[in-house]
């Protein structure tokens, strides 16, 4: 039986952004649909080196992918000079249950979770929007600005993150990528000045409080909180969340994991009827997006297992065709 490996560069070299958001917005509508077998992710904490490893299957019956990922988030790596996330997923043959593929997962993950954002961006955010605010100056924040500027016209960018020196490597390196992301990238001294003029807002941290104060916002701002994975982390203000039209990625994955939706909740601030549904929902045209210019719109996301499985089953697709990757027997 052979086996194709795909390394973090054949990853890259198979897939675009724009190819992972029209992906990611059809497992978001399969999952949607009721078409997708998705159990709730299954952590093991690794308290002693405040790390999680977290098993992610998914079957989406549409589109006849099947697969796992294992990623492991662990908050010391920094210090250590590594990174935070590690991530490997696996692709198995839908009819015979055969794998086929293995592959790096951990730009993946970057990619799928920005991919993500890019379905909410082209949804819910105001058809003008051209100043976006990206907290967070790690993995995720890169493909969180590319995703963004791949879906709107952006002309500026502002970063913030509690780390100076992270910024500083961000805006250097992100102001080299070129078109669609702007040159025009500046560093916030605080979250105010992130957010007083963004038109989208990206949260890619490990935060347990909020990030921006809600009194900072402008009108009709839309945000995408992709951070916020456990019950215990919050990287959006509750105050924002009651105010703001919610959508989900999935309805069940977030209410048990998302602290950006669990604290609200235990406030008395939300209820679950308040919250408007999920972007599958958004996509297919089954529930409106935003209403007005002026309000806010709150994609939340923890991150589902349709977004790697629909992500790699493409991926592997495109590398086949491009010969990428190696083949080992089994």
């Amino acid at each position: 039986m052979k086996l194709r490996i795909l390394s973090s560069s054949d990853v890259r070299r198979a897939i675009t952004m724009a190819e992972a958001i029209q992906a990611v917005k059809e497992a978001y509508i399969q999952l949607s649909a009721g078409q997708a077998v998705v159990p709730l992710r299954t952590p093991v904490p690794v308290e002693k080196q405040n790390g999680v490893t977290l098993f992610m299957p998914a079957y989406l019956a549409q589109s006849d992918a099947l697969g796992a990922k294992i990623v492991s988030v662990f908050a010391n790596n920094a210090a250590r000079g590594l990174p935070t996330i590690h991530a490997l997923v696996i692709v198995v043959d839908a009819e015979t249950g055969r794998p086929v593929a293995v592959m790096d997962g951990t730009y993946l993950t970057a990619l799928r979770t920005g991919a993500a954002s890019g379905v909410a961006t082209d949804l819910l955010a105001r058809p003008d929007a051209s100043v976006v605010a990206i907290f967070g100056a790690g993995a995720q924040a890169r493909t969180q600005l590319e995703a963004v500027c791949t879906v709107r016209n952006i002309q500026r960018v502002w970063v913030y993150d509690v780390v100076a020196d992270s910024v500083t490597a961000y805006v250097e390196e992100m102001k080299k990528r070129g078109h669609p992301i702007p040159a025009e990238i500046r560093a916030a001294s605080s979250p105010a000045q992130a957010v007083r003029e963004a038109d989208v807002i990206c949260t890619a941290t490990t935060s347990r409080t909020p990030v921006f104060n809600d009194a900072d916002l402008k009108p009709g701002v839309h945000i995408n909180g992709i951070g916020s994975y456990t019950p215990e982390m919050q990287e959006v203000p509750a105050e924002t969340v009651a105010r703001a039209r919610v959508v989900l990625d999935s309805r069940l994955a977030s209410l048990a994991e998302a602290g950006d939706l669990i604290i609200p909740l235990r406030q008395g601030l939300i209820q679950e009827k308040d919250i408007h549904g999920e972007i599958g929902e958004v996509a297919v045209g089954k529930i409106p997006g935003r209403q007005s210019t002026e309000e806010i719109t709150f994609f939340k996301s923890v991150g589902v297992a349709v977004q790697d499985v629909a992500v790699a089953t493409l991926i592997l697709r495109r590398a086949t065709e491009l010969g990428l990757g190696a083949e080992a027997e089994l």
